[in-house]
């Protein structure tokens, strides 16, 4: 599925749900109307239910193409990965994109006490992501 262009200035990526994924995430509020990554000159943005990480662009180190993750890792709710403070907004166990921060960002916590260094989600158009974010 291709991204849907959000207006002239930046693109949306919608997350790509496998059905198994779907029926857990569901519990947690987390729907294809409440998840999304929106990118555009300045800004990145990735929601996932309710929880919401946003930066500038010019925050973003490294990109890369990752998969697959084993379901009972990645299904539900966002993923805190204590070994790195990584985050995870996963909808499927297939492929994903991998975002690295030059400074760790908000994500988990409301109050920002919890900074992600990086982030990984699960959007349909993975290559094309990692591509306009390399750019």
């Amino acid at each position: 599925m291709p991204p849907r262009a959000r207006d002239h200035a930046g693109v949306r990526f919608e997350f790509a749900f496998a059905p198994s994924y779907l029926r857990l995430s569901r519990v947690f509020r987390i729907t294809p109307e409440r998840a999304w990554v929106d990118v555009d000159d300045e800004t990145f943005e990735a929601r996932f239910g309710f929880y919401r990480v946003r930066t500038p662009r010019t925050n973003i180190a490294g990109v890369e193409v990752t998969g697959p993750y084993a379901f009972w890792k990645t299904a539900g709710p966002a993923r805190y990965a204590i070994t790195d403070r990584g985050l995870t907004f996963a909808t499927n166990g297939d492929r994903g994109v991998l975002i690295r921060f030059a400074t760790p960002v908000r994500g988990l916590d409301r109050l920002g006490l919890v900074r992600h260094p990086e982030l990984t989600v699960t959007v349909a158009d993975v290559d094309g992501l990692a591509e306009l974010l390399r750019a």
